[in-house]
């Protein structure tokens, strides 16, 4: 008999960080602007009552990229994007940008236990000066943290 395949390594961590990237449609540049970061923050603040916690975040012209934590017995990655894009959506529409918005689903990666989501975000965030926006990543402005996913795991048992 032929030997099986070693399953993946199982997650365990009860609230893995995930790392998330989602796309314009057809990588249109509306999203770096003030009403949709507003958006994203306000949508981050009022998802903890949801058990979703956004932590850092970068808004890149024509995609962005998340850190989140879920209680997955209140929300779901799935769930929660599908939120996050609707809301995006209402306030693109909110200043005259017609849709589509956004390329169907999105790109997602489980930080495992060994990788560290400070060096993550330091790299992420780099994004903007890779790309030719700014010189130094502090003078994005789309860019920030809503919770210290670090912090809160570690507190509250996330």
């Amino acid at each position: 008999m032929a030997e099986r395949l070693r399953r993946l390594e199982i997650l365990l961590e009860r609230h893995p960080i995930y790392f998330v990237t989602a796309c314009t449609d057809r990588r249109i540049s509306i999203l770096s602007q003030n009403p949709v970061h507003e958006s994203l923050i306000e949508f981050g603040k009022t998802g903890e009552a949801h058990g979703a916690w956004l932590g850092a975040y970068v808004l890149m012209p024509d995609h962005l990229h998340v850190f989140v934590v879920f209680d997955e017995e209140r929300m779901g990655l799935s769930a929660w994007m599908k939120s996050l894009k609707n809301t995006i959506s209402k306030t693109l529409r909110a200043i005259k940008v017609s849709a589509p918005h956004w390329q169907k689903g999105f790109f997602d990666h489980v930080l495992r236990s060994g990788e560290s989501y400070s060096a993550k975000w330091a790299y992420v965030r780099e994004n903007p000066v890779r790309a030719k926006l700014v010189s130094r990543w502090e003078d994005w402005p789309y860019l920030g943290e809503v919770h210290d996913l670090e912090y809160r795991r570690d507190t509250f048992g996330l």
